[in-house]
């Protein structure tokens, strides 16, 4: 079984509740997606609202993996630049494949079907991401073809006596 991608789904009240279960149930697992078990979906809400009013604003699109029934199993925010100098190139923010679906190289169907929505974006020419060190997830990254290309030693607290490095990967289109 494979999951169908979209770009930009519609935001119904499912999707939403959707994106909030794979968040919290991702955090939980361990998933380096910006927070730290335990967490719930309340507690995830606000940073989902934010990325919903961005995308409202036009400043981020979703890319959402659904399993046949429609659950939400997988998804990205893709977030544009507002620096004028940067517009060439997007963020991506909050890789997410839920913890039942690992293994099952869902996480690299989810980076190909990024990496073809925004090679239709007019004028991209790359895409970055940070991820967090200790995790391992950068060489996942970058057996997708993304390369480090920058490190920030320290700047993730997980926890006190435990910071990890930020990790910076590139993935050129062109």
């Amino acid at each position: 079984m494979s999951l169908r991608f979209e770009l930009d789904p519609p935001v119904t009240p499912e999707l939403r509740d959707g994106v909030l279960r794979l968040w919290a149930d991702v955090s939980n697992a361990g998933g380096a997606v910006g927070f730290v078990p335990p967490v719930t979906s309340e507690v995830v809400r606000p940073e989902l609202v934010k990325h919903l009013v961005a995308m409202t604003e036009g400043r981020m699109r979703l890319v959402v993996g659904y399993e046949r029934d429609g659950t939400v199993a997988a998804t990205t925010f893709v977030a544009y630049n507002t620096h004028r100098l940067m517009k060439h190139w997007v963020w991506l923010y909050t890789v997410m494949v839920h913890p039942s679906h690992q293994g099952k190289g869902y996480g690299r169907d989810l980076m190909a079907a990024v990496e073809d929505a925004v090679r239709g974006l007019d004028g991209i020419d790359a895409i970055r991401l940070t991820c967090r060190g200790g995790t391992g997830v950068d060489r996942f990254y970058g057996s997708c073809g993304y390369k480090e290309v920058g490190r920030v030693p320290g700047a993730i607290r997980v926890a006190e006596g435990d910071d990890r490095d930020d990790i910076i990967m590139l993935l050129p289109l062109n």
